[in-house]
């Protein structure tokens, strides 16, 4: 008798530790400053947002691509690239000599208040998130397993069922970690209760 893990979902974290500091806290501190002055500088995303992201700043629909606009995020998408290539290595991706690069990156302050719903990253091949500031108590990162909608008569898992068989898990977040996922992991942040903002950069990588 043999019990098999077949067709396991991948989720990798890291807590980000640049060439030049063996913590990346200063590059944390430049880029909560940006953060912060982008939200200033950015009308067009704060309309947005103000529609779209009740409580929150995000600059999605209006400066998706900081990696290209700003020496400091540059500099957190080259210590990016680094952990995307170990993930790659992981799922054993074939790219038939392309290279996964990042294609999006943006900006999301989430004030009391403010929640990401459920969704996917379409056309993307691996997405993450880079937090840059977590208060205590702000919510984590909520997973769906993708086999979800599929689960017919199926009964529910026990209290205690590992982690590997709960159809939803919650990786809590942390400031100067990282987490990748493939883009077809649907995914969401529960409402933010807490008083002090909580800020991530949200990317994409594409090897199309």
């Amino acid at each position: 008798m043999s019990t098999e893990l077949l067709f396991p979902t991948l989720v990798y974290r890291a807590l980000l530790r640049t060439r030049a500091s063996r913590d990346g806290v200063a590059l944390n501190a430049r880029l909560l400053k940006e953060c912060r002055q982008l939200r200033l500088d950015d009308a067009a995303g704060r309309r947005w947002s103000a529609h779209h992201y009740p409580n929150g700043y995000t600059s999605y629909a209006s400066a998706h691509r900081m990696q290209r606009l700003s020496p400091t995020f540059a500099a957190l998408a080259g210590e990016i690239d680094r952990h995307v290539a170990r993930f790659a290595r992981k799922l054993e991706f074939d790219l038939g000599g392309r290279v996964l690069a990042m294609t999006d990156c943006w900006v999301n302050i989430m004030g009391r208040g403010a929640v990401h719903g459920l969704h996917l990253h379409p056309l993307a091949t691996l997405s993450g998130v880079y937090y840059v500031a977590v208060p205590a108590g702000a919510p984590g990162l909520k997973l769906e397993d993708p086999r979800l909608e599929r689960f017919m008569a199926a009964p529910p898992r026990a209290p205690a069922a590992r982690r590997a068989n709960r159809p939803w898990v919650t990786l809590p977040a942390r400031a100067g970690q990282i987490v990748l996922f493939e883009s077809w992991l649907r995914h969401e942040v529960l409402p933010h209760r807490e008083p002090r903002e909580r800020v991530s950069i949200s990317f994409n990588y594409n090897w199309f």
